[in-house]
């Protein structure tokens, strides 16, 4: 099951999701309901009576009738340690907060937003060149390898679903492309973890000469001077203030052009010590 074909690319003609593609290569049989709420959806899949259902990023809200509908019940990846980040976007959400580790849950899914008991769990660190894109990669590869190792389990007997705690409970709704706007009043590690979170979607943006640049990565620097001020325009990178330290940005990206280092990007946009980017 998989998220209807949706419009993509520059002529928005319909694209068929990963799952549909490498389905339809594996001759593997698929449903691509617009809601789950449809009686035929729920009578479909009590005809496959299914062990278990396995849901990943799949997007669609799950209606009690159908979490009944398997032996070994509805099981869900999630790519955070539970109760921390439940909702839409746990990955950018721990970035975006600092955290120093994540993980996957893997959990019996519930009425509620993944509130349900969790079947096992697995951290990871999150290191300061992470961004959303390899973290993602990274919890993935963890999440398969805990999926199945679950589902074995399940059909042992051998696990036991824990309930959640509610204390240190968080949600981390759906992002919104306004957040990825660069403040550079905020500290240097503030706005470097912006940068991080938001690539590859949708790229970090701030403006300069009027310019909406994206900036794609950055480090943290040394340095001072007003929000937003440019410090120095190196071939190893742009060094701009911050409201505490200054952030180095290495990759940029204009309008309509590619992802340049930042020593290519110069060469096309040059920037000089003392101009400033509009906070």
């Amino acid at each position: 099951m998989t998220q209807p074909d949706r419009p993509a690319g520059r002529g928005l003609a319909p694209s068929a999701s990963p799952v549909k593609k490498l389905a339809a290569e594996r001759g593997i049989a698929i449903m691509q309901p617009r809601t789950l709420k449809d009686a035929s959806v729920l009578e479909q899949l009590k005809s496959l009576r299914p062990d278990a259902i396995v849901t990943a990023a799949y997007g669609l809200i799950f209606p009690r009738p159908l979490l009944e509908v398997p032996r070994h019940g509805a099981i869900n990846i999630h790519a955070s340690l539970l109760p921390r980040w439940r909702g839409a976007a746990p990955i950018q959400r721990a970035l975006l907060a600092g955290d120093l580790v994540t993980g996957v849950s893997i959990m019996l899914m519930d009425a509620g937003l993944d509130t349900g008991p969790v079947l096992l769990r697995e951290e990871t660190p999150i290191s300061g060149s992470d961004t959303a894109g390899t973290l993602t990669e990274r919890l993935a590869a963890l999440g398969a390898d805990l999926v199945v190792r679950a589902l074995d389990a399940l059909e042992s007997g051998a696990l036991r679903a824990v309930p959640q705690p509610e204390e240190g409970a968080t949600y981390a709704p759906k992002l919104d492309k306004r957040e990825s706007r660069l403040d550079w009043r905020e500290g240097a590690v503030t706005v470097d973890r912006r940068v991080r979170a938001f690539n590859p979607w949708s790229g970090a943006s701030a403006r300069v000469r009027g310019v909406e640049l994206k900036i794609w990565s950055a480090t943290v620097a040394a340095g001072s001077g007003e929000p937003g001020e440019v410090l120095s325009a190196e071939p190893t990178g742009l060094r701009v203030a911050c409201g505490e330290g200054a952030l180095t940005l290495t990759e940029l990206q204009r309008p309509g052009g590619k992802r340049l280092r930042a020593a290519e990007f110069l060469r096309g946009f040059p920037l000089a010590p003392g101009e400033g980017f509009e906070v």
